[in-house]
């Protein structure tokens, strides 16, 4: 039911609305991995945590050429917080649970404001999350349907090859529906979604990227729930689990995306 509201918000809402709607996610699912790693024993300052990631994207807002300077200096931040607010004997796994979640949480999530920011940012975003999209449904499907192989049981008993499959090719298939459409667009002169900067088999190469980097996402939020023994990261949507459950795949699709235009 969000799609919609979150691919009008990529194609027209302003930097600083779409700033500050990543962030909140950012933060929210930061709570949640903070809380999995409680779970496991560690007590990570999660109001420190919290401030870092808002402190990371309003710096990224202001100066995204020093997006790595800005990380760097608040995850010590994070280590000096842990070092002097921490018990000897939990000081390493709170460091380490609040150094991982800013980064886990935050970081990655950066990709979706820099891709964003770029000449055709909006149309690499909505590719971005369109793909991921597609690939999560059509695996659902395929894998109920025809999965038999399982892919990693230990991670996630569900998740089959037959599904990894289908989830490619739903990938491949929602793209080539993309660049269908916003060569059809282009007719009318709609300009913000357009693909026609690179070849139909480049944007084809990256769907397949980013369908296996959020597949592998998954499967790492997955191992992270199991290592925490539990289902969901939390219950902020019902049904459909927390924010973290939601956003597993972006986080590593995301970034995998950023990197592959920045080595084009």
């Amino acid at each position: 039911m969000l799609a919609p509201l979150v691919l009008v918000l990529v194609l027209y809402g302003p930097k600083w609305l779409i700033f500050l709607a990543v962030a909140a996610v950012s933060m929210l699912a930061g709570w949640e991995c903070l809380g999995l790693t409680i779970r496991c024993g560690a007590q990570p300052p999660r109001a420190a945590v919290l401030v870092a990631l808002a402190a990371l994207f309003a710096g990224n807002f202001e100066w995204p050429d020093q997006t790595l300077v800005i990380f760097g200096g608040l995850s010590v931040g994070l280590l000096i917080w842990c070092t002097f607010r921490s018990s000897v004997e939990h000081m390493l796994a709170d460091a380490t649970s609040a150094i991982f979640s800013f980064f886990y949480t935050g970081l990655t999530l950066l990709g979706l404001t820099t891709l964003r920011d770029e000449s055709n940012g909006a149309s690499l975003v909505v590719f971005l999350l369109c793909t991921v999209w597609a690939g999560d449904i059509v695996a659902l499907y395929v894998g109920r349907m025809w999965g038999r192989h399982k892919m990693a049981p230990s991670l996630s008993p569900n998740k089959t090859w037959e599904g990894a499959a289908g989830s490619l090719a739903g990938s491949l298939a929602v793209t080539g529906l993309l660049i269908e459409l916003g060569n059809l667009l282009a007719q009318w002169n709609f300009v913000r979604l357009s693909f026609a900067d690179e070849v139909w088999w480049y944007w084809l190469i990256l769907a397949a990227l980013v369908n296996v980097a959020a597949q592998v996402g998954d499967l790492a939020e997955s191992a992270l729930k199991r290592s925490a023994g539990v289902k969901d990261s939390g219950s902020l949507l019902p049904g459909h689990g927390g924010m973290l459950d939601r956003i597993d795949a972006l986080l590593l699709a995301a970034p995998v995306l950023w990197y592959a235009q920045v080595i084009r």
